[in-house]
């Protein structure tokens, strides 16, 4: 005995506990008769789990439970569901905040060019006056302008942040934007029209590039979510115009001057951002919305961890050659779109004095809520079926340029210029047929391409980047239509058919 202690000073602990090991299973292997055979039952190899835990790729605080909270247990076991629906409301209260502040200033076209900026209030002559001529052009090109840059660089260059801290500061300064506007219709503003058309470009600047992050963190949200849910917001950013328009026709109805409808409509604004300021603190604390947060979160891991060891760079040449038919697509829709609406079609004057629509009235109706209501239930077909395939929409979507030269040729008089061109179409029933179609097949074109653009890649890695390439061609779109929208007043000044 003593000689084996000897011995064993020198070995280490374990190897010496695997060694006694070792020889009781041989001695008892020979006690039972299996004399020269040994069997070793325990082999000096770490005992091992079964499944092996090890090949999981697991940390150490994951194995052993010290990342899970309680509570997120619980979860995980028992799933929760959306009780009355409330994360499905709230987000499509953010779906009608995320184009809210575009479509109040739109909509808000009478009080900026027909009050404000107009002759009577400023005493500018009309040739003068510029501020009014292309105010809708100018105004668009503020809003998109942002839009534009930040859509193209979102592509290439992933904007990160904590999703608390941009969905909020981003409401905060679009709720700060339109305290400003409301400041400003309450001030007289006659003696200094240029600085208020300058500082009205401004907050539009600011607002669409808070708008624009704001609207990207609310996808970011919905996107944690079932895919119900995104449908949500884009259901409710197709009715948020046609909202727009009815809380414009309602403010002009109560009140009694432009500048109290004005004021009215922008405190409106004001409150459906506040809500979705309140609102936003209210998903973090429901289970269901916590829930799918997790599972987004341990989603993201594995993807990190799947995806470690390939090459990160993404062949956006490739990926723009499969998808530029359907980007095409997208793009001359809303180019079309765009070239006319709003700074062609609200700009066409009633021709009929007896005509259903007061001319009070006439621009909100006839303009911005036909146009949004026919864009809501195009945009809404697709789910029905769509036609034509990706390969033939091409013909449809060219073929609606020719809604240009019917703009032109109703009653369009815009502001300080001398019509020249012959008016073609001196019926309001026509005029009201011509933008109906136009929005009906701008809602139906562009849902239908969207739709298309992410399956033609060859790749399914690389459809979310298809996607994006679709997105910045809307605004591509958009914003080529409206720089087009500035040709026109010059066009119908100075150009006439010789009949």
């Amino acid at each position: 005995m003593n000689g084996m202690n000897r011995r064993g000073q020198g070995m280490p602990e374990e190897q010496m506990l695997l060694a006694e090991t070792s020889k009781a299973n041989i001695i008892n292997s020979t006690a039972n008769g299996k004399i020269g055979e040994k069997t070793t039952f325990l082999t000096p190899e770490p005992v091992r789990l079964t499944p092996a835990w090890e090949e999981t790729n697991l940390t150490n605080d994951e194995l052993n439970f010290k990342e899970v909270t309680m509570e997120q247990a619980q979860l995980e076991t028992n799933p929760p569901k959306d009780r009355w629906r409330i994360v499905y409301m709230i987000l499509l209260l953010h779906g009608m905040g995320t184009l809210m502040p575009w479509n109040m200033f739109i909509n808000a076209r009478s009080y900026f060019i027909d009050y404000k900026l107009s002759a009577n209030y400023t005493g500018m002559a009309d040739e003068d006056n510029w501020y009014s001529q292309d105010f809708m052009s100018y105004l668009g090109i503020s809003a998109q302008g942002p839009n534009l840059l930040f859509n193209w660089a979102n592509i290439f260059i992933q904007i990160g942040g904590k999703l608390t801290t941009r969905i909020v500061w981003s409401i905060v300064v679009e709720m700060l934007c339109f305290i400003v506007t409301v400041a400003l219709a309450m001030t007289e503003s006659s003696s200094w029209p240029a600085l208020f058309f300058y500082s009205t470009m401004g907050i539009v600047i600011v607002i669409n590039m808070a708008n624009g992050i704001y609207q990207n963190t609310v996808y970011g949200m919905a996107a944690k979510l079932p895919p119900s849910y995104t449908g949500a917001i884009i259901l409710v950013s197709n009715i948020s115009g046609t909202f727009s328009s009815l809380i414009s026709i309602g403010s002009l109805w109560i009140a009694p001057n432009p500048r109290t409808a004005a004021i009215y409509y922008f405190i409106t604004a004001l409150f459906v951002l506040s809500l979705c300021f309140d609102t936003y603190f209210a998903l973090p604390l429901n289970r269901f919305y916590k829930y799918h947060e997790l599972m987004s979160q341990k989603e993201i891991q594995k993807k990190v961890k799947d995806n470690s060891n390939l090459s990160s760079k993404t062949p956006y040449w490739t990926i723009f050659k499969e998808c530029s038919g359907q980007c095409f697509n997208i793009f001359f829709t809303f180019f079309v779109t765009l070239a006319v609406f709003p700074a062609v079609d609200s700009e066409v004057k009633r021709f009929d004095p007896n005509f259903i629509v007061d001319s009070k009235y006439y621009v909100d109706v006839m303009c911005f809520l036909t146009f949004n209501v026919a864009t809501m239930i195009g945009s809404s077909l697709p789910a029905l079926g769509s036609w034509p395939g990706p390969r033939w929409l091409w013909i449809p979507v060219v073929l609606r340029v020719i809604f240009i030269p019917l703009f032109l040729f109703c009653n369009y008089q815009p502001a300080g210029v001398k019509r020249v061109l012959q008016v073609l179409i001196p019926y309001d029933w026509a005029y009201f047929s011509i933008g109906a179609l136009m929005g009906l097949s701008s809602g139906y074109y562009s849902s239908v391409a969207l739709m298309y653009c992410p399956g033609t890649v060859s790749s399914p890695q690389y459809v979310s980047t298809a996607s994006m390439f679709g997105a910045a061609c809307i605004i591509t779109g958009i914003t080529a239509g409206i720089i087009t929208s500035f040709c026109f007043p010059w066009i119908v000044a100075n150009l006439s058919l010789p009949l």
